[in-house]
């Protein structure tokens, strides 16, 4: 398991030095779901599990990363450095250079090891050595989350892509049911991944990285994070929060 941590550590020192010579610290969130990929991959090439239940979970987390790396890069790419991080390097100045290694990087390449928890024993188990209602209902699970955090992430670029709906809020398609479809289908693409790891002999620990991508999405860096500036930044989001669920997709107050 360690090989894991090995590995994104490595690779998100590499991306360190490359924001230091960019001076755009930002580039490690586009590196997010490639980084989780080669946690995986590194559990693919040096362990023996069944085949067909690690090829299945490769290849999901293979699209994920790739849809996720394509989807923050073309909105990030061009745009300067994120405002979080021109934040941090104001505040630490000189010390900036070390304190993004420690604070942005190893911190994120740490939480990526965790969250990957569910890859560990769902790649590396070599029993059950056939796919069961583990992997299906996982599976299914995945496929759905994936679904809803893409198609949320569409809407919302062709609706930003709109002139007309400049500083208007996104209240229709997938965003009228949740204020954060992405951060959604995020959480429960995780839990499928987990019970696939749940379904291998020793794998319930997997659970503990979907619960921690969760508690983030929610708490830390995803919802909470994100509407405590467009309340105070986007007219109508306030009321927009009083009538839509802010997670799970439930119909609007009016229709309820």
């Amino acid at each position: 398991m360690l090989l894991g941590l090995d590995a994104i550590v490595a690779l998100f020192t590499l991306l360190w030095l490359a924001s230091l010579a960019l001076k755009n610290a930002s580039i490690v969130d586009m590196w997010w779901g490639p980084g989780i990929f080669l946690i995986g991959l590194t559990y693919f090439l040096t362990t023996n599990g069944a085949e067909l239940r690690r090829a299945l979970v490769l290849i999901c987390v293979g699209l994920w990363a790739v849809r996720l790396a394509w989807h923050i890069g073309s909105r990030n790419i061009g745009h300067g450095e994120d405002f979080r991080y021109v934040a941090w390097r104001t505040q630490y100045g000189a010390r900036w250079w070390w304190v993004s290694y420690l604070r942005v990087f190893v911190l994120q390449a740490v939480i990526a090891w965790i969250v990957a928890l569910p890859l560990y024993f769902a790649i590396s188990a070599p029993e059950p050595n056939r796919l069961t209602a583990w992997d299906l209902a996982g599976s299914f699970l995945f496929t759905v989350g994936f679904g809803f955090e893409a198609i949320g992430d569409e809407q919302l670029r062709r609706f930003k892509a709109r002139p007309e709906n400049k500083g208007k809020v996104m209240n229709t398609g997938l965003w009228r049911y949740t204020r954060h479809p992405n951060y959604f289908g995020e959480a429960v693409l995780w839990w499928g991944l987990a019970i696939i790891a749940a379904g291998t002999p020793g794998g319930y620990p997997g659970i503990i990285g979907a619960a921690l991508i969760n508690f983030f999405l929610v708490r830390v860096s995803g919802v909470s994070l994100l509407e405590k500036t467009l309340t105070t930044t986007k007219p109508g989001y306030a009321e927009y929060i009083t009538s839509t669920s802010s997670f799970v997709p439930m119909l609007p107050k009016a229709a309820r």
